[in-house]
């Protein structure tokens, strides 16, 4: 059997599993419901035992966000949601992060009809042992009061039902953590085209909708525009101390929902949440550069592996369609169908209909692959990666993904 036959199959095999695990998980990718269906305490049994709407307590956490941050609070300040604080933490920000904050505090305190407390942490100093955003988040936690924890990105805009929704399906659904997906807003063809491209080969890595599987507790999925968990949950996971140094704080706080066997919740939420995830395409490259490495945990032979199957399963078949002949050409001609199909099923369920960047998927493909490849090499030249302001030796970062 001639390498090109085996490359095939390999491809092929590849995407009749992709195909059958997608067409399994469809009853677990699942939406945010668009309205509520009754007021909070009627008929809620948690709320009712309860004896009144639970607290939640928002937590920001912002660093050099002042194009956005103000919007995102007053967003904020705008929810139909009953019991409200919003605690927001200016992580040492160098711009006018932290002075647009405390005029937001009293031009909130001067208002009457917001009756929601904003409450607003300066951090000067990042202790040794923490990642910039994470000991953020845990100041935001250090001062809350609420019984439901909210964490989320300082650049992110909801809909006036959007908490009220969430704590409703968390309450409906009974679990200790419900993570939203927002609507991604990209300007541009090919910013759309590779954003909706890395969302979905992430979905076929991560396989983020089997946080929904109640038998499981090895996939976990976290999203850092909307983590809402309860207080007990926080603590019992040991909060974000756990995960002090993890770039990827938002995912590994999904995965040890999961593996403290809790029950989390995973949606999309395009009708209440969206974020423009990167304002360019440069923009992208830079940011996916600094953190794509960690998504393998600083392994060279995981990103190989990584880069190998990017080229074998989702750029090879395109090349081997027009190049080969016969049995080999079919299996490719398949993969290709199937690739597509795959597409169609998960970009659907995340971002919204597909429509015409499917013609450029294999360019896409390309561009992801070099990226990471890129981003190995950049965080090994370096000896560690840059985070908002601080670096962080490879070393040191190696030595926290060990179990």
């Amino acid at each position: 059997m001639t390498w090109p036959v085996v490359l095939s199959l390999l491809s092929l095999a590849y995407w009749i599993w992709a195909i059958a695990d997608t067409l399994h998980s469809r009853k677990w990718m699942l939406r945010l419901p668009r309205q509520a269906a009754a007021p909070f305490g009627a008929g809620n049994r948690w709320a009712e035992d309860a004896g009144k709407t639970p607290l939640v307590s928002v937590i920001v956490a912002a660093k050099e966000e002042e194009d956005s941050i103000t919007d995102t609070v007053k967003h904020l300040l705008d929810q139909n949601y009953p019991r409200l604080e919003i605690i927001a933490v200016n992580d040492r920000s160098q711009d006018a992060t932290g002075r647009k904050l405390d005029e937001l505090r009293r031009w909130s305190e001067g208002r009457k009809e917001l009756p929601v407390p904003l409450r607003v942490i300066h951090v000067t100093r990042l202790p040794d042992g923490w990642l910039g955003k994470n000991h953020a988040l845990y100041q935001g936690y250090l001062q809350a009061r609420g019984s439901l924890l909210l964490f989320t990105d300082a650049d992110i805009t909801f809909s006036p039902d959007a908490v009220s929704a969430a704590v409703r399906y968390l309450q409906e659904t009974k679990a200790d953590h419900l993570t939203l997906a927002p609507r991604m807003v990209t300007k541009g063809f090919w910013l759309q085209a590779f954003v909706r491209y890395f969302f979905f080969t992430l979905s076929l890595y991560v396989r983020p909708w089997r946080a929904n599987d109640d038998l499981q507790d090895r996939t976990g999925m976290g999203i850092g525009a909307f983590n809402l968990l309860t207080r007990q949950a926080y603590e019992r996971i040991g909060t974000h101390r756990a995960i002090a140094r993890r770039p990827d704080d938002d995912l590994q706080l999904g995965m040890l929902v999961k593996r403290h066997r809790l029950r989390q919740r995973l949606a999309t939420a395009p009708d209440h949440l969206a974020v423009e995830w990167y304002p360019g395409m440069k923009e992208a490259i830079r940011g996916l550069e600094k953190n794509l490495f960690s998504g393998f945990g600083y392994s060279v032979l995981k990103a190989g592996a990584g880069v190998a199957g990017q080229l074998l399963v989702f750029i090879y078949p395109w090349i081997g369609l027009f190049a080969s002949q016969g049995w080999p050409a079919v299996a490719y001609a398949l993969c290709a169908l199937m690739m597509l199909a795959a597409y169609m099923l998960h970009t659907r369920a995340m971002l919204g209909r597909p429509a015409s960047e499917l013609a450029v998927l294999p360019l896409s493909a390309l561009l992801l692959t070099w990226i990471v490849i890129r981003s190995v090499w950049l965080t090994l030249r370096q000896g560690g990666i840059y985070w908002r302001g601080t670096f962080y030796p490879l070393r040191e970062l190696k030595r926290l993904q060990e179990p």
